[in-house]
């Protein structure tokens, strides 16, 4: 049994070109694009670097890119400077090996750039097995029936798919063991898929821990579809927009409902409800952002049920519609027009009666008041008018 290790070092193979996997007008090779707002190899980069037990991390790079490297803007004591790889992966990795053999760490771990779903299990898994075994690599058991084929055109035999897993990467080794056993392979063979076969022909014992179904490699343009749905899950959210406006003029009375929230003033606003011009505008907002009509297609002026109501039932109403989708508000902004009465004081009043509503933190409601700089109907103080945004998330495709 071997000791435990002291250094554990990871080469991430990062010098391909990535053409399959470009998409119209998009020239970037894949390692660089963006994956969920994050480039390729940033992310699995960072999956390594976010492991409590890895020492160093050795970005080989094609010769060409070390501006889109530099881009990255990657920064930790254990990201070492990238090097440049070779006309091939087994040649890159070679050059890892040589960048890594000053630092003469006890272990390597060589992964696929193309990979960023490694996960700190995966990754503990293969470490685990080097204890016992001179590398190791995640494999999956293969689940189609494996067909044969001398031609590409007619089948000439089944496999047995039972002897048959499918590699991934990160793949462990005993540095001194691999470095080795690719020095010797290189004046031998230079086409070794991965560096396990190249273990597996220099003689040493190759260990089979679980792979992963999400650990998948970006080669194609589809697979950067199936990558975003793995990490933000099938039903991946969107942001939707809606805007509300509203106006009520003043009529005898003496206080205001704005905001959920009743304000002394010597005249009240018409309307068939409350008139709460403020929460009548904001739910429009939230209505407009899921295409679900206006506060009129809901609550008809002309149903008397609805007179003298008030208008936080609305909202409330506008809010379920949004979570019955599966959606939440993301943030609501309302602006009220008046020259009286006088508003800000009650904006943090309004908020809490808006959050609450909603069941959300007021801290993404935002109450504003101004006035027409007594110009029109607003200036002349015969009534309120009140603007809203609103931005939901939904399922994508609701």
């Amino acid at each position: 049994m071997s000791m435990p290790a002291k250094s554990i070092a990871v080469i991430i193979v990062a010098a391909g070109k990535g053409e399959r996997a470009g998409l119209d007008g998009d020239a970037a090779p894949k390692q660089y694009r963006l994956l969920a707002g994050i480039p390729v190899l940033s992310r699995t980069i960072a999956a390594f670097l976010d492991h409590p037990q890895i020492s160093h991390v050795l970005p080989v790079i094609n010769a060409g890119h070390g501006e889109r490297y530099a881009a990255l803007g990657l920064a930790d004591p254990r990201l070492l400077a990238p090097v440049a790889g070779g006309a091939s992966r087994q040649a890159s990795v070679l050059e890892g090996l040589k960048a890594l053999a000053p630092l003469r760490p006890d272990l390597v771990l060589i992964q696929d750039a193309a990979r960023p779903f490694a996960t700190p299990e995966l990754i503990g898994d293969v470490i685990a097995a080097l204890q016992h075994h001179d590398g190791a690599l995640p494999a999956l058991p293969l689940t189609d029936t494996i067909k044969r084929s001398l031609d590409g055109r007619e089948v000439s035999g089944t496999e047995d798919r039972r002897q048959l897993s499918a590699a991934q990467t990160p793949q462990g080794f005993r540095f001194g063991q691999i470095f080795s056993a690719h020095m010797r392979a290189g004046n031998v063979r230079r086409d070794f898929t991965d560096d396990a076969e190249i273990a597996e022909w220099a003689g040493l014992r190759v260990a089979m821990v679980m792979g992963d179904a999400a650990n998948i490699k970006i080669t194609h343009p589809d697979d950067f579809t199936r990558a975003e749905h793995i990490l933000l899950g099938d039903e991946r959210m969107e942001t939707r927009i809606g805007t509300g406006y509203d106006v009520h003029s003043f009529e005898p009375g003496d206080a205001v409902w704005l905001g959920g929230v009743k304000i002394p003033h010597h005249a009240r606003l018409n309307g068939h409800s409350d008139a709460d011009v403020a929460l009548h505008a904001l739910t429009d907002a939230i209505l407009g952002a899921i295409g679900e009509g206006d506060i009129g297609v809901h609550f008809p002026p002309s149903d008397m049920q609805w007179k003298g109501a008030a208008s936080t039932i609305f909202l409330r109403h506008a809010g379920d519609l949004v979570a019955k989708r599966g959606g939440r508000i993301v943030n609501c902004d309302v602006t009220i027009v008046a020259e009286a009465p006088r508003i800000a004081t009650h904006a943090p009043a309004m908020c809490a009666v808006i959050a609450e509503t909603l069941g959300i933190s007021a801290s993404r409601v935002a109450v504003k008041a101004t006035t027409n700089e007594k110009l029109g109907f607003i200036g002349r103080e015969e009534g309120i008018v009140a603007m809203a945004s609103a931005s939901v998330e939904v399922p994508r495709g609701d």
